[in-house]
Order: C-alpha cells, then sequence, then structure tokens
C-alpha cells in the first residue's frame, strides 16, 4: 500500500469516528425533558378589563453542569423572576419539582410532570377555588406570539351535602331492643 492510500484511508477512518461521535444520540425519551437546553411553560395571560398579566412562566434551563429554574408568576403586575433552589428531574426526565421563595412569601416546593407528549407541564395542586383542577402550563414554542386574554376560573364543582348522622346521647343508659 502506497503512502497516499494510507493517508487516505486513515483520513476516510478519521472522518468516519468523527462523524459517529458527532451524530445524535437516540436515547431520549418521546415527551421527556432533554438533557441540556432550554425550555419555557407559560400559561401568561391579559385580564381583559385591567390590562394586567395573569398566569405562571417557568424557564427550565439544562446545562451539563446544573439544571436552573426562573419562576415568575403574576400578583397584579409580572413579578421578578425568582432563581429556584433544589431543582430535582428525575432520571427519565418526565418530571421535576424545585423550590421558589418569592419576595414577602414563605418558600414553597412547586413540582409538575410532562404530559402531552411533553408539550404541557401538569403542576401538582389546582388553581382558583377548586383544588381539583390541575395547572396546565403549555410549552412555549413561539416567543415572538402575543399573550392570549385570561380565562376565567371554572366554578367549583359542588359537593354533595353529606347527611348528619343522628347524635348519640352518651349519657342515655337504654339500649334498643334489650
Amino acid at each position: 500500500m502506497t503512502t497516499t492510500r494510507r493517508a487516505l484511508f486513515a483520513g476516510a477512518i478519521l472522518l468516519a469516528s468523527c462523524a459517529v461521535l458527532a451524530a445524535p444520540r437516540g436515547g431520549r425519551q418521546p415527551g421527556a425533558l432533554p438533557r441540556h437546553g432550554m425550555l419555557v411553560f407559560s400559561d401568561l395571560c391579559i385580564h381583559r378589563g385591567s390590562g394586567e398579566f395573569g398566569g405562571q412562566r417557568i424557564t427550565l434551563q439544562r446545562f451539563a453542569e446544573v439544571d436552573t429554574v426562573l419562576y415568575e408568576y403574576t400578583a397584579g403586575g409580572l413579578s421578578w423572576p425568582v432563581v429556584a433552589s433544589d431543582v430535582t428531574i428525575d432520571p427519565r426526565g418526565r418530571q421535576f419539582y424545585f423550590t421558589v421563595r418569592p419576595p414577602d412569601e414563605e418558600e414553597r416546593i412547586i413540582s409538575g410532570k410532562l404530559a402531552d407528549n411533553g408539550k404541557t407541564l401538569v403542576l401538582d395542586g389546582g388553581y382558583c377555588e377548586d383544588q381539583s383542577v390541575p395547572m396546565r402550563l403549555p410549552l412555549v414554542t413561539d416567543f415572538s406570539r402575543k399573550a392570549g386574554v385570561c380565562r376565567a376560573c371554572p366554578p367549583p364543582k359542588s359537593q354533595p351535602e353529606k347527611e348528619e348522622a343522628p347524635a348519640i346521647d352518651a349519657g342515655s343508659t337504654r339500649t334498643a331492643g334489650l
């Protein structure tokens, strides 16, 4: 084999090995969080009457060294972002939780899981007055889109009235049927 041929052969092997190393890995499950990158889940909207923002925005940044979360919520106007601590993502990348301490509020843990093949973050707990309705934050894919109009809270589900058990007189010595 000539030297030129060997150099071409070695170059082809080097090129093929670089292509294999640079190829994306197919290990990510559909609907799971990617290992690197940034995702934004948000239900921010504008109240029709006041024109103020409503809702929440969760920005998850995944780096090789650490995962970070910026949490924004509304209380009239849009809050300053709160940097979360203790960000934990399950190994399958389908749910995560983090701790936040908004200004002048108690520390709280926010957790949720992915739904709709990764296109929605469903937060644990409820919103409005109905704690059985979970908060759903869609994945933001169009960052130039204007916020939509807020929808009214759903009416709380009426709980069936429980019948009160008759009161038992603990001082009575009579026993029925004896």
